[in-house]
């Protein structure tokens, strides 16, 4: 994906330019003082400059109005903050909601006071969004995610992901490819069209992680959020695929290597994310940073957390895919390994920066649905910009109801028991949810009409400013809609009889391991263990794939992965250190056999 440069990276460069300046000044000093005191009073010259030159650098006006943009933003997020905490106990309205809505009123009193040439304090920075906002996001969903859940519907999720991403690609692009061509809404190509389907069957996962509580809606949850991060795999080979090909002349093999693309795209980023949680619990257990400093520790988690998604980024991959499997692993094992007051830090830590980010990115979208640039195309045509909207938006509707309803019937098919399936109320809950678009439709559709931000044609200003509606539509409508459409559908007496995990909240969810049961096995020692089925032939496997695996699983894990990777129950420990009364209340009375 192409990135343009952003405000963030030129600061930086300055700041290590400066940085270069001040080492250069100390050399300087440093070599005249062993030369002897004759050779300062040459140096005079030398120092003066080189104070003019960070003189010059340090607050020219552009940094100065970086400066209070920053601290308007800043100020912003606290009032973000505090009304949604005196908005807690409505039914309609959230963070994500409260921030969209203050971003849009001040984007427009910013707009009338520069007399209609500005609505922003920041320009929409790719960089920003997908380098720094969305990494903590989507690695604290992974690290807290109900792991029972997500792998118990890993197979829907999947299909939900893959296959209904491209059927929902498939009905946005033939009904824009058909329809916009005869609105003549501008000089678009093929490839635009193309691009306008894999844009708007992106689900975002941001919006999914307002709107749905895994502890109220565990179902819910994995399966929408789930198929969010799939999605995003699938749409990155699809948008890549947009670009790259030569679209005039598709052949079988190019169809072909689009199957592998995404299938290596899964695997290598799935494995990536993996290895990383796999490397930080390594070295957490064996080195034990927390008999001199729980700080390491989480230092450790975070910027390898990171790292894995850096890495992703570098080598084409998903890094959605990778960071959120990367939390995964590490809430299975490298949790464990750490000191009792790291669990702490690190899970609320990671939360607030997941939270922080959140509130950015809605309040980020909401000032810049406003840009004035965009907005002056259509102005002499606003009836076809809110045709283009509503078409757009009616293309969504269908897509995902083309694949959603047939896709969950096949589903329903491979589960024999009646408790599992996804009833039709479940399944128009599914549907609803993942309407909304967010930021990264808008990321997407920046990168395709845009150049660094900025566009001059009319088409493509057509279809920014079609984005941004779309995105403030579906954010507010189907949000504000979402929690009470699941009260109504799925009251809470039935929804947790039927849906309810048997997982606690966190921390505590993390001592509950992979694909766990009903009832934990190590809670209760070995004899729990012992009453997971024993998978003797084929008709068992096929009949209770989900226990057959679960017990695979669990015999490999303890028997390979947990002594050599840490996790509960084998976590290390010294006696006189903080972790040592936690890790003997970790550790079953039964043992691990």
């Amino acid at each position: 994906m192409i990135r343009g440069p952003n405000h963030l990276s030129v600061t930086l460069f300055k700041f290590v330019d400066l940085c270069y300046r001040f080492g250069e000044g100390l050399l300087i000093l440093v070599v005249s003082l062993m030369e002897g005191p004759d050779q300062l009073a040459t140096m005079g010259a030398d120092l003066g400059s080189l104070v003019g030159k960070m003189n010059s650098t340090t607050l020219s006006t552009s940094e100065y109005a970086s400066i209070v943009n920053m601290n308007l933003f800043v100020a912003l997020l606290c009032a973000c903050i505090v009304i949604g905490h005196l908005l807690e106990e409505s039914r309609w309205m959230n963070e994500s909601i409260t921030a969209l809505f203050i971003g849009l009123c001040t984007g427009a009193i910013i707009l009338l006071s520069t007399g209609g040439t500005n609505s922003h304090l920041f320009v929409f920075s790719e960089d920003l969004f997908f380098i720094y906002l969305l990494p903590p996001i989507i690695f604290n969903a992974g690290f807290q995610v109900k792991k029972k859940q997500f792998f118990r519907n890993f197979m829907t999720i999947v299909l939900f992901g893959a296959i209904g991403t491209v059927i929902s690609f498939t009905i946005i692009s033939y009904g824009a490819i058909n329809i916009f061509k005869r609105m003549n809404v501008g000089s678009l190509d093929l490839g635009d069209f193309l691009a306008l389907g894999a844009i708007f069957s992106a689900t975002d996962s941001v919006c999914t992680l307002q709107v749905l509580n895994q502890d109220e809606t565990p179902l819910l949850y994995s399966l929408v959020f789930g198929e969010g991060v799939v999605n995003d795999a699938t749409s990155v080979v699809i948008f890549n695929a947009v670009q790259n090909f030569d679209l005039s002349r598709i052949t079988t093999s190019d169809a072909f290597q689009l199957v592998g693309n995404f299938f290596y795209l899964f695997v290598t980023s799935t494995v990536l994310g993996a290895g990383a949680g796999l490397l930080s619990a390594y070295i957490i257990k064996k080195l034990y940073f927390g008999r001199h400093s729980t700080d390491r520790e989480v230092a450790i988690m975070i910027l390898m957390a990171y790292m894995s998604y850096m890495l992703a980024e570098l080598f084409y991959l998903s890094g959605i895919l990778t960071v959120f499997f990367c939390g995964i692993v590490m809430s299975h094992y490298t949790w464990h390994n750490v000191t009792e007051k790291s669990r702490v830090t690190t899970k609320h830590a990671f939360a607030t920066l997941s939270f922080i980010s959140e509130l950015f990115i809605f309040l980020y979208v909401g000032m810049d649905a406003l840009d004035i640039e965009k907005w002056n195309f259509v102005q002499d045509s606003p009836g076809k910009s809110i045709g283009v909207s509503s078409i757009l938006l009616g293309l969504v509707l269908v897509g995902r109801g083309c694949f959603v309803f047939p896709l969950s019937f096949l589903a329903n098919l491979a589960k024999k028991n009646a408790h599992e399936k996804i009833t039709f109320r479940q399944q128009v809950l599914i549907w609803w949810a993942g309407l909304m678009r967010g930021a990264v439709s808008m990321a997407l559709a920046y990168n395709q009409f845009t150049r660094l931000g900025h566009t001059q044609l009319r088409g493509n200003a057509i279809m920014i400013t079609s984005t941004i509606t779309v995105v403030l539509f579906s954010t507010v409508v189907f949000g504000l809609i979402t929690k009470p459409l699941v009260r109504l559908l799925l009251p809470p007496s039935k929804n947790m009889s039927r849906m309810a995990s048997s997982e606690p909240t966190s921390p505590k969810s993390f001592v509950v391991p992979l694909l766990g049961n009903e009832r934990d096995p190590e809670a209760g020692g070995g004899q729990e263990a012992t009453s997971v089925l024993n998978p003797a032939n084929l008709r068992v496997l096929l009949s209770t794939p989900s226990h057959t695996v679960h017990y695979y699983w669990r015999k490999f894990d303890n028997a390979f992965m947990r002594p050599v990777f840490g996790g509960r129950g084998f976590v290390p420990y010294i006696p006189g250190t903080p972790t040592e009364q936690s890790v003997h209340n970790l550790i079953p009375e039964g043992g691990n056999n």
